[in-house]
């Protein structure tokens, strides 16, 4: 048994932001990691010989900026490389639209579709960037309580609302957003179909719903509001993989004197008169703090981790309740030469190769999937976004060859042809058929496959039904009521546990701001936790 400030549990993104700040602040902090690296879903991983491969997560953009620059992220290794263009749609009829951070370039690209469309695009942009700003203060705090807000609150909202003065135009459209659905939203913008395509994907990765469904607009809004290379809205990648920010968030938070360990398996959080006071391992060593910083999801900490009779029965209801739609699987495949696509045939990486390619034509394509899906089939014709950072980073394949990364969206957590070790096969032939409608050169140059299906991401990555999110990001699981109403701020019943993980505030994607979020109120507890009682630790 050793003994520590805080034990943080899982060495996921928001784990490691969590215990860099809390060991820059001079806590004793002991990282426990269940798998073999660190990295949590932002990991690299040598799934081919001489690849790098970005197992989960894939590209970056709204990792927030301040705390790149509070933990010198760029001096422990951290470079993030921006994509230019960042979006290739290639069509069946050979068409493709091609989008990116200049305005030039889009208002050529959408004219060939609609010269109308090609106008109202850059107000569509600066009124997301409008409302993004609006929003973002309120990613890097815990949200007021609801709903009468703390006496602490009412200075953020008093300087929150003053700020907003200046934008008060688009707050309706940022409550619309909040609220509506993405097909509806884009509809009022645009007339043509590729591009409201192209666009409402946004509102739908990870999640189980189409766009034309409530609360896909705010998902849309929440991939944009992030920065790659100072752009709003572009996305990068990190060199060498996404296991290049986890690296360089270990190595921060090993430079300030925490301790991280690998392949140690986490099965109780320890709890006695309603305070925390460590955990214990599956080999049934313990570790012993006065705060214990949980990144699992909400389901992992308190339904397995915790026993029931620490925690009130509307607690554990409410933690019930939250849903864990599946709906993703990820498909990697090593390649020996460089996807000629039939919309813009090349033999060496071009623009059509550096951003997320897009497979979906419209988006009654989008509503097929999604119906299969509901079935528990696995669509015939997924939605593919593929991303080639070999393309724009050398270092993730060996020379002369390339890696595609696709993120497959919808597939049913339990297919009802039979669990997924009998339907992996199936799934990867459906997404090589749709590919090679695409891409006239697949079969020739393709070298390796590697696939991640829903049942993975739950055993392995720790990720409760599959769901990267920790957790639905529908209006009723956001803001207030993530993970569960009336505990948005880290805090839980148990005195000395907080919530780090992408199931509080502000939820899913490659943020960071879960984990500083819950390090910055653990850190104004501390004086309260830092002192000893009943004679243990």
């Amino acid at each position: 048994m050793r003994t520590y400030d805080v034990i943080c549990i899982g060495a996921g993104h928001n784990g490691l932001t969590a215990a860099a700040y809390l060991a820059r602040a001079g806590l004793r902090v002991l990282v426990l990691e269940q798998r073999p690296i660190v990295g949590g879903a932002a990991v690299t991983e040598a799934v081919f010989p001489g690849f790098h491969v970005s197992t989960l997560a894939y590209v970056i953009s709204l990792f927030r900026p301040y705390i790149i620059q509070d933990l010198q992220l760029s001096r422990f290794g951290l470079c993030i490389l921006p994509r230019n263009p960042s979006s290739f749609t290639p069509l069946p009829d050979g068409g493709y639209l091609l989008l990116g951070p200049e305005a030039d370039l889009n208002a050529r690209e959408i004219a060939k579709f609609s010269p109308r469309d090609a106008q109202r695009y850059p107000v569509y942009e600066a009124t997301l960037e409008a409302i993004a700003r609006l929003l973002e203060p309120w990613l890097d705090r815990a949200p007021p309580r609801f709903p009468l807000p703390a006496w602490q609150d009412l200075g953020f909202l008093t300087w929150w609302l003053r700020r907003s003065l200046g934008l008060r135009q688009h707050l309706t459209t940022m409550l619309r957003l909040l609220v509506g659905d993405a097909d509806s939203w884009l509809d009022t913008w645009f007339e043509n179909e590729v591009l409201k395509t192209t666009l409402g994907t946004d509102a739908v990765i990870g999640a189980w719903a189409t766009p034309d469904m409530p609360g896909t607009a705010y998902v849309l809004l929440h991939h944009v509001m992030g920065t790659a290379g100072g752009a709003r809205g572009v996305w990068g990648y990190v060199q060498g993989g996404m296991g290049g920010l986890t690296q360089a968030l270990a190595a921060a938070a090993r430079h300030h004197g925490a301790e991280i360990r690998t392949q140690a398996r986490v099965s109780q959080i320890l709890v006695r008169q309603g305070r925390v006071y460590g955990v214990a391992l599956e080999d049934g060593t313990e570790f012993h703090a006065r705060a214990v910083l949980s990144n699992a999801t909400p389901a992992v900490t308190f339904l397995q981790l915790l026993a029931p009779d620490h925690l009130p029965e509307d607690f554990l209801d409410a933690v019930r309740a939250i849903p864990y739609p599946a709906g993703v699987a990820k498909v990697h495949l090593a390649l020996k030469g460089v996807p000629s696509f039939r919309a813009w045939p090349a033999r060496e990486p071009g623009p059509q190769h550096r951003g997320t390619i897009h497979i979906a034509p419209d988006r009654a394509y989008l509503r097929a999937a999604f119906a299969a899906a509901l079935q528990g089939d696995i669509p015939e014709y997924p939605l593919l976004e593929c991303t080639m950072p070999s393309a724009v980073d050398p270092t993730v394949a060996p020379e002369g060859r390339h890696l595609l990364q696709v993120f497959v969206q919808w597939v049913p957590y339990r297919p009802r042809q039979g669990p997924w070790h009998t339907q992996r096969e199936v799934l990867l032939q459906r997404v090589l058929a749709v590919l090679a409608e695409y891409i006239e050169n697949l079969w020739d140059i393709l070298e390796d496959t590697h696939v991640v299906t829903p049942d993975v991401l739950e055993a392995e990555y720790g990720l409760t039904g599959g769901n990267i999110f920790h957790g639905a990001m529908t209006p009723d699981r956001l803001f207030f009521f993530r993970p569960v109403p009336g505990y948005a701020d880290y805090r839980t019943p148990v005195q000395g546990l907080y919530l780090a993980g992408a199931g509080a505030h502000p939820g899913g994607g490659v943020l960071g701001a879960a984990g500083a979020n819950a390090a910055r109120a653990l850190l104004q507890d501390w004086p309260r936790l830092s002192r000893p009682r009943g004679g243990h630790v």
